[in-house]
């Protein structure tokens, strides 16, 4: 019989989780007290916030079969925070975590979720964060609730406003593999099934790996905008297009190229190996732009230009195309979408 959250007090929960966090060298004063204490010596906090609630960004058993892991939504709640402080340049120092769990929830898998943290933070190159604290609470359903704190060591913040026309828009990291990912678990093709290609999309999709040398190097190289593509790589780069007042055009034979690796699997789930890769969301790479001259650092591709915001045009264009000459979907992730 499995032991539940239920038959522990909070206490007793705690003891088993706070041996599993990982504890970086930015904590002056780790879990214990009433408040965590974090090394700041560059004088400014970077901090971002995300949530995870369960049947709405991720399912404990999927129609596929697959089941979600305490372990893959550690993985998937450290990932996509850090991503967050890595789109900004900057370094992550600490992290604390919300969970409501309902009192049915395996201790094991809470287990497995600190351990998820854990190794998503040092495998990721972020071992310089801690697992600083956190709070638990009880619920109807799982939410786990990440913020994480970063330091842009004496660098200025690299923002989403940035952009000019004429500079070339690159990104670093998966475009489209955790969205292949996310259709293979809601397919009806089983796990044992998956050739290489799509046991690969899975994996990434329950556990994303955001390319963290990404910021501080771009950052460093003089990058003139960047953000994390979280949900979508159209829907972002509207927002970073909105944010710089400019346009961008992408190139769609990039953009094709990159979906090539992406195509069988997109063929046996009758889906369209390019649209995962415009609008899938949730591989957390950097999507960036640069001045022209500009010798990219290792890892970016060049996808595109900076143009002029023209009255009356879209934002994003695909080697000038309107978008929905190339797509007839939705153009990226949105919480709040019927």
């Amino acid at each position: 019989m499995r032991l539940t959250v239920a038959q522990l007090s909070e206490s007793e929960l705690l003891a088993r989780i706070f041996p599993r966090l990982h504890a970086g060298t930015s904590t002056i004063l780790g879990p214990g007290d009433d408040a965590a204490i974090i090394a700041a010596p560059d004088g400014r906090t970077v901090i971002s916030i995300d949530t995870q609630v369960q049947d709405q960004d991720f399912r404990l058993r999927w129609p596929n079969g697959y089941a979600t892991t305490g372990f893959d939504v550690g993985w998937k709640a450290a990932a996509q925070n850090l991503s967050d402080i890595n789109a900004m340049g900057a370094e992550a120092t600490a992290m604390v975590v919300s969970l409501t769990l309902p009192g049915t929830t395996p201790v094991s898998w809470v287990e497995d979720l600190a351990d998820g943290l854990s190794a998503a933070i040092v495998a990721l190159g972020a071992g310089a964060c801690s697992v600083a604290g956190g709070d638990l609470s009880a619920g109807s359903e799982l939410v786990v609730t990440v913020a994480v704190t970063g330091s842009l060591e004496g660098r200025d913040p690299v923002l989403r406003s940035g952009a000019r026309p004429g500079d070339q828009i690159a990104v670093c990291g998966n475009l489209g593999v955790s969205a292949a990912g996310w259709a293979l678990q809601e397919s009806t093709i089983v796990p044992d099934r998956y050739t290489p290609a799509a046991a690969h999309a899975a994996e990434l999709f329950n556990r994303p790996w955001p390319p963290l040398v990404a910021g501080p190097a771009g950052a460093r190289a003089g990058a003139t905008a960047m953000m994390d593509i979280s949900d979508g790589l159209l829907r972002d780069a509207g927002r970073l297009a909105a944010a710089s007042g400019t346009g961008l055009d992408l190139d769609a034979g990039v953009l094709r190229e990159l979906a090539t690796a992406l195509e069988d699997t997109a063929a046996a789930l009758g889906a369209d190996s390019l649209e995962w890769v415009l609008t899938g969301g949730e591989d957390h790479g950097i999507l960036s732009t640069f001045p022209a001259a500009t010798t990219l650092p290792a890892g970016f591709i060049r996808i595109g230009s900076v143009v002029s915001a023209e009255a009356n045009q879209p934002a994003v264009t695909i080697s000038g195309q309107n978008l929905r000459s190339v797509i007839t979907g939705a153009v990226g992730w949105d919480h709040f979408a019927v």
